[in-house]
């Protein structure tokens, strides 16, 4: 966790200390999150769609990562995608509190290019020189759509 809040710190050594527990919390804590807000009728849906999107996102991102030649195990890139998430719970909580929309995309803004700087940190320096875009254009896919999520229940949120 705190190679992600602050990435200039973080080396390859973190890697080889991996875990899924510390994803699977920030994972059911942005899901659950997200759910809060929603309309009744929608909330097990709503849950569930998170947590669907980050595991099958964190999923496709490491199989292409693998694919394109990359030094890492599976595990290893689903506990750092994992990790790399725990900025969008923070803009999850700051958006579902309230504020104009321009305040919103701000917060989520900052916050996706966080989660996308800090596991482009790890991320990048596994794929070879040659397939690094190849491999971060699924990373920004996956944290857009997470980053999308984050907006549309902000939207539904009463306090906003």
């Amino acid at each position: 966790m705190l190679c992600v809040l602050n990435p200039r710190k973080a080396n390859m050594q973190t890697l080889k200390n991996w875990d899924l527990w510390g994803p699977l919390v920030l994972c059911l804590t942005l899901a659950t999150l997200l759910s809060w807000f929603a309309p009744y009728e929608q909330k097990s849906l709503v849950f569930a769609s998170v947590f669907v999107i980050v595991c099958c996102g964190a999923t496709v991102v490491t199989v292409n990562a693998l694919l394109l030649g990359g030094n890492i195990s599976f595990f290893q890139s689903v506990c750092v995608l994992g990790y790399c998430i725990f900025p969008l719970n923070i803009a999850s909580v700051i958006c579902l509190i309230g504020g104009p929309l321009i305040w919103r995309l701000a917060v989520v803004a900052v916050c996706f290019f966080w989660s996308t700087s800090a596991s482009l940190g790890f991320m990048g320096e596994l794929v070879p020189t040659n397939r690094r875009a190849l491999a971060v254009y699924p990373l920004f896919l996956f944290y857009t759509s997470i980053g999308w999520l984050i907006l549309i229940a902000a939207r539904t949120s009463p306090y906003s």
